[in-house]
């Protein structure tokens, strides 16, 4: 079952660290997260689940597509991307968690799943899109 959400956008100033202080506004993965369109991930991701409402909420669009680029990104395995966002808090502000926790936000496994709901040419979509934003700044 996946549930639209309003928005996928979450502010910087938002996201919550228990060790005190903010996330940097000029690092990497808050500007990349400002400038990718999640919405237009999110009408596609949204297209691959029944209508109908049944079993447990999906993973968001962000969570999903954002795991699955940082893996592409920094070419890592799907066990070690899952190991990498739950040490790093900009990499959690990136799959648009609201603060920062010591858990893993999801097993490595479900990886396959994100990759079988996107489709196998999304990262290639994505780096288009990002582009696109790039040009219109």
């Amino acid at each position: 079952m996946y549930k639209k959400t309003e928005h996928q956008l979450t502010f910087v100033d938002d996201f919550f660290l228990p060790f005190g202080g903010k996330l940097n506004k000029e690092n990497r993965w808050v500007r990349l997260a400002e400038m990718i369109p999640w919405w237009m991930a999110e009408e596609k991701y949204a297209k691959s689940f029944k209508k109908k409402f049944k079993g447990e909420k999906a993973y968001s669009v962000r969570i999903a597509l954002g795991a699955l680029y940082i893996k592409e990104r920094l070419g890592l395995s799907d066990w070690e991307t899952v190991e990498q966002i739950t040490e790093n808090p900009y990499l959690q502000y990136f799959i648009g968690l609201p603060e920062f926790q010591e858990k893993a936000p999801f097993d490595h496994s479900l990886m396959t799943r994100f990759r079988k709901r996107l489709g196998a040419n999304i990262i290639n979509e994505l780096n288009e899109w990002i582009v696109l934003e790039e040009q219109k700044r």
